[in-house]
């Protein structure tokens, strides 16, 4: 089988619970392609699998680094290959790629060639303090003036993103964005997108957040911190992450905290539609509030029969 299934979409729209049902149906691996999933220890804020959705088929790249551990775009995207290769040739079976992070989705699927740039260890430290120090979004508007066309895919809480584009176009000395070149993969590949109106999708952020908060994620945040993962690793911007920590080191209450995390998740939802452009003819979309199933899994036994 020389075929990949991706699943995309905007976060809190279904695709674990989509991506479980269809590789039940067509023997199916998921393969993780999300770029916060790939953190141990970070459960609840990143809305991983349960354990036992983990259980119903086999799971790959979820916990695979410290959240203190750099991990580069090249990274993921060899292991992906890999992980692709070794559930087709191997076990036989059709990869499932499920996630919302649009970097990690398209360096795959469309076989970017990811800059051979070595890192710049001195330069991205005076950018990693200075947005310790609250210039994070100062950084990210040097880099929208710098680069545009990178700023409009990366999402400006990404800290380690946008540092990596400047980067790369300092020691380049050309945008980062010109650089990406592409090697189509030895695969052909069927991309499911879920999606919703917007006020939808915001209605089950909100109560996805509430969820997390019941379920643990404060004392998740409390024991990541007491394991000296602190609030300055590009990890811990991840969407919540920073905010629980805020409210704990008592800088904000739990309602500012909880209102931020809805608001910031809000925003990374229209960032999403940067990457997962619903004019995109390669995307076959699909409305979660009415969504025909039978219709998705017609898609995918005729991609699969090709």
């Amino acid at each position: 089988m020389n075929k990949v299934l991706a699943i995309v979409g905007p976060t809190g729209v279904g695709k674990t619970r989509l991506a479980i049902q269809l590789a039940r149906r067509f023997n199916g691996e998921i393969i993780n392609a999300d770029s916060r999933q790939i953190y141990c220890y970070m459960n609840i804020g990143t809305a991983k699998p349960s354990q036992k959705e983990l259980s119903l088929v086999p799971h790959h790249l979820f916990d695979i680094i410290e959240p203190d551990r750099e991990f580069s775009l090249a990274e993921y995207q060899h292991l992906a290959f890999g992980a692709i290769e070794a559930i087709q040739m191997h076990n036989n079976k059709l990869p499932l790629l499920v996630g919302g992070s649009g970097l990690y989705v398209w360096a795959v699927l469309e076989g970017w060639v990811v800059p051979a740039v070595p890192p710049d260890i001195e330069f991205r430290k005076g950018l990693e303090q200075k947005a310790a120090n609250g210039g994070a979004e100062e950084l990210y508007q040097e880099l929208k003036s710098l680069d545009p066309a990178a700023a409009e895919k990366i999402d400006p809480r990404n800290v380690r993103r946008v540092i990596r584009a400047l980067e790369v176009s300092k020691s380049a000395l050309v945008p980062f964005s010109k650089l990406q070149q592409k090697k189509p993969p030895k695969f052909q590949s069927l991309i499911i997108g879920l999606t919703a109106e917007r006020k939808e999708l915001y209605r089950r952020v909100d109560e996805r957040v509430d969820e997390m908060v019941e379920h643990g994620f404060v004392e998740e945040v409390r024991k990541l911190l007491d394991k000296g993962y602190n609030l300055r690793l590009p990890s811990m911007f991840s969407i919540g992450y920073r905010e629980i920590g805020q409210y704990l080191q008592g800088e904000m209450t739990l309602d500012e905290a909880v209102y931020k995390i809805k608001v910031g998740t809000h925003r990374f939802v229209r960032h999403q539609y940067a990457w997962f452009r619903l004019d995109d003819d390669r995307i076959k979309w699909f409305d979660v509030t009415d969504i025909d199933e039978v219709a998705v899994e017609k898609a995918v036994a005729e991609f699969l029969e090709k």
